[in-house]
């Protein structure tokens, strides 16, 4: 018996059809320096960039890097992992522009693993990257072992406008050369946001952590170094700092609490820095701090009962 023939091109067609789909929600998707956007991005066949891949990449899914290379600009919009891989150098280079921006949905986790983010910012030059990393919207940032640097404005803004909980989490990242703050948080609505700071290390920056816009904004730094900033180690415009065995050297001032802020310090070293405590607000101290070499040293003007 033979077979009828338009069912069976239209079976074919049904294929065809699905093909670029099944690639859109790929879970795993690769970039490589020698790639192709063209490419189904599958590890025999990888992309090209950071933005040719995600479009093949199915919410929460990955995106790895299989060889050194610059993978380009990005805009992420729904929960992803992009990871560099170890011991090589999968690198963002952008200037005039933000490096990668996270605008997320309400319950979105975003990760950024093994990345390098150059804003090349050097004397005069007038078109520096603005944000390393620019967190607009979602739930959760991740950042994990990192080198930001040369970006004008922030290493990492949290420029959030959401009265959604959203989380920051960073770690074992270097933050260098920074115009404005390495890390910056801000939200400008109702939202808690609670940041996660340690083994960060902080080097030539306008300011190191700072937190404005909302009382309801919560930063933890731990086992960190912040120096040679040209304004603050720490400034609480509004909210909370908790630091934690960190190292404050060589800034303009250590730290700096405003009307209405507070930072809170346990184990922590201030030295060789033109102010090493500024409490306009309320700094507090489980007095087991030490603060020398400091043009003025300053006090806090509260304590941390130790259990």
């Amino acid at each position: 018996m033979k077979r009828p023939i338009v069912p069976l091109l239209l079976s074919a067609l049904l294929l065809l059809a699905l093909a670029p789909t099944a690639f859109a929600q790929a879970t795993r998707t690769w970039i490589s320096g020698v790639g192709d956007d063209a490419n189904p991005c599958s590890r025999t066949a990888p992309c090209k960039t950071w933005a040719g891949a995600i479009s093949k990449t199915a919410a929460g899914g990955e995106i790895d890097a299989l060889d050194p290379g610059g993978f380009g600009a990005l805009t992420i919009t729904k929960a992803i992992t992009l990871d560099g891989g170890g011991g090589q150098v999968a690198s963002v280079l952008v200037a005039g522009t933000n490096g990668i921006v996270v605008a997320a949905g309400a319950t979105d986790t975003v990760i950024l693993r093994n990345l390098r983010l150059n804003g090349l910012l050097t004397p005069g030059n007038a078109n520096a990257g603005l944000n390393g990393v620019q967190f607009l919207s979602g739930q959760q940032l991740v950042v994990e072992n990192c080198d930001i640097f040369g970006f004008a404005q922030n290493g990492i803004n949290v420029n959030l406008n959401q009265a959604t909980v959203a989380n920051v989490v960073v770690h074992n990242t270097n933050l260098t050369n920074i115009g404005q703050t390495a890390v910056n948080f801000t939200n400008a609505s109702t939202g808690n946001v609670f940041g996660s700071l340690s083994n960060i290390a902080v080097r030539q920056a306008g300011t190191g952590v700072a937190t404005s816009g909302s009382a309801n904004i919560a930063v933890d730094v731990s086992n960190s170094t912040i120096v040679q900033t040209t304004g603050f180690g720490l400034h609480a415009f509004l909210g909370s700092i908790t630091a934690e065995n960190d190292l404050f050297s060589n800034n303009s001032t250590g730290m700096r609490a405003e009307s209405g802020a507070t930072i809170r310090l346990a184990n922590d070293g201030i030295y060789n820095s033109a102010t090493g405590i500024r409490a306009i607000g309320t700094v507090q101290s489980a007095g087991n701090n030490r603060n020398a070499g400091n043009t003025i040293a300053g006090a806090p003007n509260g304590t941390i009962t130790i259990q």
